[in-house]
């Protein structure tokens, strides 16, 4: 069975970076599409990014700018980097893979925005 891990989230002030990973056990990786979602306390998940198999790539519209998705097929490996982070960037951060009938989350990583 395909496993997605994500790391790299934390504690981060104001107008910090952070980036996080995601790796997937899988032989072809590079066929999956790959996306980046986050839930908010008492909120909806929502859709943060997405980048395909060909590399392409989608944000939601109010994360354009700062967020940046991008993966390493060689190393099984996407990634979010995340600049200037805001309090309401506070979320768990989690990773889904897709390929054909395989559609796998991770466990998601805390992110914490405070001073």
């Amino acid at each position: 069975q395909v496993q997605v891990v994500e790391s790299g989230g934390g504690l981060v002030e104001p107008g910090r970076s952070l980036t996080l990973s995601c790796t997937v056990s899988t032989a072809v990786f590079s066929l999956y599409d790959m996306y980046w979602y986050r839930q908010a306390p008492g909120k909806a998940r929502e859709l943060v990014a997405s980048i395909s198999s060909d590399r392409t790539t989608n944000y939601a519209e109010t994360l354009k700018g700062r967020f940046t998705i991008s993966r390493e097929n060689a190393k099984k490996m996407v990634y979010l980097q995340m600049n200037n982070l805001k309090p309401e960037d506070t979320a768990v951060y989690s990773c889904n893979a897709r390929y054909r009938s395989v559609n796998q989350w991770g466990q998601g990583t805390q992110v914490t925005v405070s001073s």
